[in-house]
């Protein structure tokens, strides 16, 4: 059962802290969110600052749509849209953990360690098989399903958002704490915590 359109009609970055933990699937390939960032038309660093155009019209459509764009000409990053339509939001999906079709991530991503095959937003959607013709889709009918949390919601570590030049003070990162398939540079206090010495008995 996919989150219905109601879960994203509701702050971004409430939305952001709860998709960690959530499920992405698509293809026969799933994984479970491991981090996010949040992102709205008040802010710099949003595409939907600009306000209405042809490349973020779907940023202003209804909540639990699919955003997918091309960075730097590469790779395909996956979004999901959220609040009401005036408002221009959406959480990018940025790492997951792979839970299901890994051989054919493999395949795909050409790695062998699952811990590289999605700690990245572009690295993800390539191993799922997502790319541009998928957006403006809806997450809860497909083909790109988002799915609710299996157990209790994760602790979180929170950080400023990476890979942008502007607001980049917005504390809007969201990673699973101790989570190694967090994409890197890992946040301050979670790299602490996976790179702490092992205690001694």
């Amino acid at each position: 059962m996919a989150l219905p359109p109601s879960f994203y009609d509701r702050p971004v970055v409430e939305v952001a802290r709860d998709l960690v933990g959530c499920v992405v699937e698509h293809a026969g390939c799933a994984g479970v969110i491991v981090e996010t960032e949040a992102y709205h038309h008040s802010e710099p660093a949003a595409h939907s600052y600009v306000g209405l155009t042809a490349r973020t019209s779907v940023l202003f459509s209804d909540p639990g749509k699919a955003y997918i764009y091309r960075s730097y000409g590469i790779h395909a990053l996956l979004n999901a849209v959220c609040e009401h339509r005036s408002v221009g939001a959406a959480v990018l999906i940025r790492a997951l953990e792979p839970i299901e079709g890994i051989e054919r991530m493999r395949g795909r991503r050409g790695v062998a360690k699952d811990v590289d095959l999605c700690n990245g937003p572009g690295k993800l959607t390539q191993a799922l098989g997502i790319d541009l013709e998928l957006n403006d889709t809806n997450l809860y009918e497909g083909p790109i399903l988002l799915h609710p949390r299996e157990g209790a919601a994760p602790s979180l570590v929170v950080g400023e958002r990476i890979g942008i030049t502007k607001a980049v003070d917005l504390p809007w990162r969201f990673c699973a704490a101790g989570s190694r398939y967090v994409s890197r540079p890992w946040p301050p206090d979670l790299r602490e915590t996976l790179c702490a010495p092992p205690r001694r008995a």
